[in-house]
């Protein structure tokens, strides 16, 4: 089932990101890809996408500066955000970064593309 919704992926290891874009692209949902932290707040603020898929360790500029720049910004501030990391839910930066108001949080090594696409089509609202 085709939607409207893009996606924004802003991944900084490749093979990590073609296979974020084509699961996703394969349920239905338009995806958007960038390489880091800067390149994806510019791409945001341009297509203002309906979710964001958002690595926080990436060269140019981390995922936890990024969302802050994007929360600063009137569209940016409601724009659902999944964070994908390879911090351990107790440390300190995780938290810091889940008060800036993500919608969910994967850790890399403990998750699957179905638990991420889940998530994301109950964050967008589709089937």
């Amino acid at each position: 089932m085709a939607n409207d919704k893009k996606i924004l992926i802003i991944e900084d290891e490749l093979p990590m990101l073609k296979a974020l874009s084509e699961k996703l692209s394969r349920e239905g949902l338009s995806t958007l890809e960038a390489r880091n932290g800067q390149e994806g707040l510019d791409m945001a603020l341009k297509t203002k996408p309906d979710l964001i898929i958002l690595d926080l360790f990436m060269p140019v500029m981390d995922g936890k500066a990024m969302m802050e720049k994007l929360r600063q910004d009137e569209w940016g501030k409601k724009v659902p955000i999944i964070i994908l990391t390879n911090l351990n839910p107790d440390d300190k930066t995780l938290n810091e970064i889940m008060a800036s108001g993500p919608s969910y949080y994967f850790i890399k090594s403990k998750w699957q593309l179905e638990d991420l696409t889940e998530k994301v089509k109950k964050e967008l609202n589709v089937s």
